[in-house]
C-alpha cells in the first residue's frame, strides 16, 4: 500500500501538481497517464524517493518493500546477469553476501555458527533457496536465454539490459512495484507475458506506459495528471479516454439539458461495463465502473494533433505485387521467397521475430536497398509515403522548423505552413527552433506532417508509435482506422495493430505466413502457433 498525503511538486515557479491525496492498495494496478511534461515520471520518482517532494508525505505499509524499474542501463555492468536480477531484492541480496562472508571466515567460531543459524532462518523465510531459480525463470520468460544468465551485464546489448532490469524489478514479488515504460524495446510476445503476469499480481502496481493495450490489460484504475492535479478514476485507459471524450462533446452541447447529459453518461457506463472482458482484472473494473459517480467524469485538457491523411486520388486495382523477395544481413536470412499481392484497401501488419526483417522489406519496396533476389512492382496509380524507423538523416540540418517544412511543399506561404505546424501542436513561437534540437516525439510529428503533405494513397509505416505520446498515438490510430488507402506497417503496439489491420504477413527465414484475419485471432490460434514454430526452425 502506498499513501500520498498533501503532495506538492514544484520546480522554480512551475507547480506540476499539488494537494494530491491518494491511496494505492494491494491487488490493484494503477495506470498513470498525462500529457508530456505533466509529471508522470516525476510522480513515480517522488514515490520512490529519488526526488524530494516540495511538501507533503508519501508512506508505505509497515514492513513493505518497494521495487522500481531502473532506468540506468549501466549501473550493474560489473555484475553477472543473474546477480543483477537478484539485487532487485536488496534485503535478500545483502543477506546472501553476509552469509557468504561469514562462511568464508578462516576462523569460524561458535558465535559465528549461532549467527549463521539465524541468517539461515531469515534466508529460508525469504525463500532464498529458490532465489536463483526464480531469477532464471523471470529472465527466460522475458526473453533472456539461459546461455546469458551468467554473462556480465556490460556484455549484454541495450535491449537485453531493458529485459534484465525489468526482471530485477519483478524479482521477489515486491509489495509495491513502480514501472516507468516497462514495455519499451519488448516484442509483442514478451509484452503479452508481462500483461498476464501483472494481471495476476496480488500486490500494488503503479505503471506509466504509452502502450494503450498494455494499460487496458493490466490497469484496474487510471491516475490522470491534468489541471495541475492528480485524480484517480476507476477503469482502464479506454474507459477514461472514451468517457472524457463524451464529456467534452457534452460540454460543447450547450442546448442539451442536464438530465439528458446524465442519462447519456449513465448509458455509456452501463455499456462499457457490459463489454468488459471476463478476466479477474476486468471483473473488478466492471464493479468499480458501475459504482462510478457520474460527476467524476470530466473533459480532459489534452490536445490531440490533427493527423489526417487524405489521398489526392483513389488507388486503382493494382496496389503492390511482390514476387520471390529474399534478403539477408551478414549471412543471417531475414526472409526468403516472399510472395504476396496487396489488394485494394488492405491494411497489412508485417511481423517477424527479427525486427530487421520488416525494416529491410520496407527499404527494398521504397527503392533504398537491393534485395538478394526477387522483384516488386507498385501500381501506376499509387502515391506512397514512407515513415522510416530511423529518421536521423532528415534532421541533420541547421534549418528552422518553418524552413524544414518548406522543403516538402510548393506552397510556402506562412498560412499554409503554419496550418500544418498548428495541426501537429507546434506553437507559433516554436517555428524558428532548429530541427536538430527537436525531441524524438517532435521529430516523429514532423515526419508524419511531411507524409501528410503528399496526400498519399498508400502508407508505409515502420514502427509508427516510436517516441509518440498517448495523445499522438490515439490521434494517429483514429485516422488510420478511417483512412481509405492501403497501409503497410510494422508495430509493437497491440491496439494499433488490432484496430487498424485486416491482414497479417509474417516474414520468416523459410517463407511467409499470410492470413486475412485480425491480430487477436492470429496470436490466439493454436494452428498458427504450430505453423510459426515450424517456419522459424
Amino acid at each position: 500500500m502506498i499513501t500520498v498525503a498533501d503532495l506538492k511538486i514544484q520546480f522554480g515557479k512551475r507547480v506540476l501538481f499539488q494537494d494530491v491525496n491518494l491511496k494505492f492498495t494491494a491487488g490493484n494496478c494503477y495506470g498513470i497517464i498525462g500529457a508530456n511534461g505533466a509529471g508522470k515520471s516525476t510522480f513515480l520518482k517522488a514515490i520512490s524517493g529519488e526526488i524530494d517532494a516540495t511538501s507533503g508525505q508519501i508512506s508505505l505499509g509497515s514492513g513493505e518493500r518497494l521495487s522500481v524499474l531502473s532506468q540506468n542501463h549501466f549501473a550493474f555492468d560489473e555484475d553477472l546477469v543473474i546477480h543483477a536480477v537478484m539485487k532487485g531484492h536488496e534485503q535478500l541480496w545483502d543477506l546472501i553476501q553476509e552469509k557468504e562472508a561469514l562462511y568464508a571466515k578462516p576462523d569460524f567460531s561458535d558465535e559465528d555458527g549461532m549467527k549463521a543459524a539465524d541468517l539461515e532462518q531469515k534466508f529460508g523465510e525469504m525463500d532464498g533457496w529458490n532465489a536463483e531459480s526464480d531469477a532464471a525463470i523471470l529472465l527466460s520468460n522475458l526473453g533472456v536465454n539461459e546461455e546469458y544468465h551468467y554473462t556480465q551485464m556490460k556484455d549484454m546489448s541495450g535491449k537485453q539490459k531493458v529485459r534484465i532490469l525489468l526482471a530485477q524489478a519483478l524479482f521477489g514479488k515486491p509489495d509495491n512495484l513502480l514501472l516507468d515504460e516497462p514495455t519499451n524495446d519488448l516484442d509483442l510476445e514478451t509484452v503479452s507475458w508481462l500483461e498476464n503476469y501483472l494481471s495476476d499480481y496480488e500486490n500494488t502496481v503503479l505503471v506509466v506506459s504509452h502502450d494503450r493495450h498494455f494499460l487496458d490489460a493490466v490497469s484496474t484504475h487510471t491516475v490522470d495528471i491534468d489541471y495541475g492535479k492528480i485524480k484517480l478514476f476507476a477503469g482502464n485507459y479506454s474507459f477514461w479516454y472514451q468517457s472524457s471524450q463524451l464529456a467534452l462533446r457534452q460540454q460543447k452541447a450547450q442546448n442539451k439539458k442536464a438530465e439528458e447529459k446524465k442519462a447519456e453518461l449513465q448509458e455509456f457506463i452501463s455499456r462499457f461495463s457490459a463489454n468488459v472482458k471476463k478476466s479477474k482484472q476486468a471483473t473488478s473494473r466492471k464493479k468499480m465502473i458501475e459504482k462510478l459517480n457520474i460527476e467524476e467524469i470530466e473533459p480532459s485538457t489534452r490536445k490531440y494533433p490533427g493527423i489526417i491523411f487524405t489521398p489526392e486520388r483513389e488507388a486503382g486495382d493494382k496496389i503492390l505485387d511482390v514476387h520471390g523477395l529474399s534478403a539477408s544481413i551478414d549471412g543471417t536470412v531475414l526472409f526468403k521467397d516472399v510472395e504476396f499481392v496487396a489488394n485494394k484497401g488492405d491494411k497489412i501488419i508485417f511481423l517477424s521475430k527479427d525486427p530487421r526483417a520488416m525494416t529491410t522489406l520496407f527499404e527494398i519496396i521504397n527503392g533504398k536497398k537491393q534485395a538478394d533476389s526477387g522483384t516488386f512492382q507498385w501500381g501506376q496509380t499509387i502515391t506512397s509515403a514512407w515513415l522510416p524507423l530511423d529518421n536521423a538523416d532528415f534532421f541533420r540540418s541547421d534549418l528552422s522548423l518553418f524552413d524544414w517544412f518548406c522543403q516538402f511543399t510548393n506552397d510556402t506561404t506562412d498560412y499554409y505552413i503554419m496550418s500544418y505546424l498548428g495541426k501537429m501542436l507546434f506553437a507559433r513561437d516554436e517555428v524558428h527552433k532548429k530541427v536538430e534540437v527537436l525531441s524524438g516525439g517532435e521529430k516523429m510529428r514532423c515526419m508524419i506532417s511531411k507524409m501528410m503533405l503528399l496526400n498519399p494513397n498508400a502508407l508505409i509505416l515502420d514502427t509508427p508509435t516510436n517516441h509518440l505520446d498517448l495523445e499522438s498515438i490515439q490521434a494517429f490510430n483514429n485516422n488510420l482506422v478511417k483512412y481509405p488507402g492501403n497501409v503497410f506497417m510494422s508495430s509493437h503496439d497491440h491496439e494499433f495493430i488490432q484496430s487498424t489491420c485486416n491482414r497479417i504477413i509474417e516474414l520468416t527465414p523459410n517463407g511467409i505466413i499470410d492470413k486475412l484475419m485480425d491480430y487477436d485471432d492470429y496470436v490466439s490460434d493454436d494452428g498458427i502457433k504450430e505453423l510459426r514454430e515450424k517456419m522459424y526452425r
